[in-house]
């Protein structure tokens, strides 16, 4: 079943860029790092921790140079497991943190990208714990951008600190001007979360896990073909479920909520997309036609998806 998998183009639309520094990518951009301050960086034991992990490796990129190879890094790997179409998450939102002037960041990326046997589209995503006015920028930025790969602005990080509702004007805004709406919710807290992440106009889910814990939001999911993009590995790991076992990717698929499959941050969670494909196979009971009926939903509902994948799909 896996050499067919493996052979059949996929999508890939839940990755953080600098979520899938591996740590000799990073010592390739810095030489000076140790295995001591690598093994150190890239540790957590939650996900408040692996939030700090997270911001350690983003503040390593301090160049455009350090993007792009981060960029062509992660392309390579892709291209591996032949994933034809991404959308990646760049976290704009920590780049403006940083004082580091966003143009040059995304130029390199960009060039990376349409080098790349991997067609690429990008989400300009804003931290929801930072600052509203700190999201206008990343909204602004993206939309400066529509036509030359970004196709969406997210909302990510934590979700307490920072509600869905804060960014219902930015969303709004960013709609306007040509922009696809992307959130995380749902992961690190419960479903209101996602309700608030709908009433803004989400258009996908990033995690949702917390859906199955509130009938309604399921249901209006399943109706209205809301998909989740789920990241098993992450969820483990990032302690927002216990185990595997624990996970509810099985009952929301079978409950008719449409879902896609992500590795979230695979550097951070030592995973891969075909590694993912493969805990659903193995762990969750997905059979052949299932996991092809996954792969299918990542074209279907990427935000801007190529008609040549299109085509393969109808095949």
């Amino acid at each position: 079943m896996f050499d067919d998998l493996r052979q059949e183009p996929k999508a890939e639309l839940h990755v953080h860029l600098e979520g899938s520094v591996e740590p000799e990518t990073l010592r390739e951009i810095d030489p000076s790092l140790t295995g001591e301050e690598l093994e150190a960086g890239y540790a957590y034991t939650d996900f408040l921790g692996f939030l700090k992990a997270y911001a350690w490796v983003a503040r390593k990129l301090s160049k455009p140079e350090h993007y792009a190879i981060a960029t062509r890094r992660l392309l390579e790997r892709l291209h591996e497991q032949n994933v034809t179409y991404a959308e990646i998450t760049i976290s704009a939102g920590v780049v403006l943190w940083k004082g580091e002037e966003f143009a040059p960041v995304y130029a390199a990326v960009q060039r990376e990208a349409e080098r790349s046997h991997v067609d690429v589209r990008w989400i300009l995503d804003a931290v929801r714990q930072f600052p509203v006015e700190d999201a206008w920028q990343v909204a602004r930025l993206a939309a400066e951008r529509v036509g030359d790969g970004a196709v969406a602005i997210g909302i990510g990080g934590d979700e307490a600190r920072g509600p869905a509702r804060l960014f219902g004007e930015v969303f709004a805004w960013a709609h306007d001007h040509g922009l696809r709406l992307h959130a995380h919710a749902g992961e690190s807290a419960g479903p209101e979360s996602i309700w608030e992440a709908l009433d803004i106009g989400a258009e996908r889910i990033g995690h949702g896990i917390s859906a199955i814990r509130d009938p309604n939001l399921m249901e209006f999911l399943r109706a209205n073909q809301v998909p989740l993009e789920i990241c098993l590995t992450s969820n483990v790991l990032t302690g927002v479920v216990r185990s595997l076992d624990q996970h509810p990717v099985r009952t929301i698929y079978e409950l008719g909520v449409p879902i896609i499959l992500n590795t979230d941050d695979p550097a951070l969670f030592r995973t891969s997309l075909l590694e993912e494909y493969e805990i659903a196979q193995k762990r969750f009971g997905f059979g052949e036609s299932e996991l092809h009926g996954v792969i299918r939903n990542g074209f279907r509902f990427a935000f801007d998806p190529p008609r040549i994948h299109l085509v393969k799909r109808a095949r």
